[in-house]
């Protein structure tokens, strides 16, 4: 359905391009996550157009998104036979539905899973996909659906909770694109690899004439690169007291890791009976060891 995404564009004209929404999303950098200021990512949107469009015969250019800042749903202009594919804010998502419903204008509408069967004496269908999507303002919602377009009350949709899990994990994988790690020789200290000394409690001083501050090591300059934040080139003595002190924090994390798999795990105890049969062998390999 490539022609949605030009009819999408088409009515979230206010969301793109537009300086007002630009300066909206960029207050999420530093504004709390609330789930009424959650704005759809747009392949995730797209994807939840076509299913509307493919599963209720719902046209392309009949979608409208009234919910963007600074707008008021309720004054919108709804054409006859359009029909509201949006996230509207949460918190009064039974209110907005009611609405819909009074003008008899079609609707899918976004909604928090959780609460989802709230408006319980809605005239609706909901539709619990219980998808998780990271909106624009980072705050992750298990999210589903309500809509008068199905005459069902409640209904599950494979296929959809399918297409906005396939683009949420995109823009996931987008989101936390792996930085390169490098290894450093035991002669150069970086701030990433000395603050585990303290977190996996080993005792480690680096002394001023043992040291030389290097924003690079002449290996990474050739390549363009250098050490994040800088670190030190150190001396054949403070290099061997940093390799050792690397040995101990990898020989606690491997111990924490060891007790907290331990923790995990259910502890089956020994019954009397297994005790009896420990106690009798022990009794033989004694017997057996002095030749009795």
């Amino acid at each position: 359905m490539a022609e949605i995404a030009g009819q999408l564009d088409m009515f979230g004209g206010v969301r793109t391009g537009n300086e007002g929404y630009e300066k909206f999303v960029r207050k999420f950098t530093d504004a709390p996550k609330t789930t009424d200021d959650c704005y759809t990512p747009e392949n995730v949107f797209q994807a939840i157009a076509e299913w509307v469009c493919a599963e209720y015969g719902v046209k392309p250019e009949e979608i409208v998104r009234p919910f963007w800042p600074g707008g008021d749903y309720e004054r919108a202009e709804y054409t006859e036979g359009c029909c509201v594919v949006d996230n509207p804010p949460f918190s009064i998502i039974t209110r907005i539905c009611r609405f819909y419903i009074g003008k008899k204008t079609r609707f899918f509408l976004l909604a928090p899973t959780l609460t989802l069967f709230g408006g319980r004496d809605l005239d609706a269908c909901f539709i619990p996909c219980g998808v998780t999507i990271t909106y624009a303002n980072s705050a992750k919602v298990n999210t589903s659906f309500i809509t008068n377009l199905d005459d069902c009350r409640v209904r599950s949709a494979p296929v959809l909770y399918q297409a906005v899990k396939r683009e949420n994990d995109i823009n996931e994988k987008a989101a936390t694109k792996q930085l390169p790690k490098y290894c450093y020789p035991d002669h150069v200290l970086t701030a990433a690899a000395a603050y585990q000394y303290s977190h996996y409690g080993v005792d480690y001083r680096l002394e001023k004439r043992d040291c030389t501050w290097i924003s690079a090591m002449d290996a990474q300059r050739d390549a363009g690169k250098a050490i994040f934040g800088g670190g030190f080139l150190l001396s054949e003595r403070a290099a061997a007291e940093r390799a050792a002190a690397e040995r101990a924090a990898a020989e606690r994390a491997a111990a924490e890791r060891a007790a907290a798999e331990r923790a995990a795990a259910h502890v089956w105890q020994l019954s009397d009976r297994e005790r009896d049969i420990i106690k009798a062998l022990d009794a033989r390999s004694e017997k057996d060891d002095f030749g009795a």
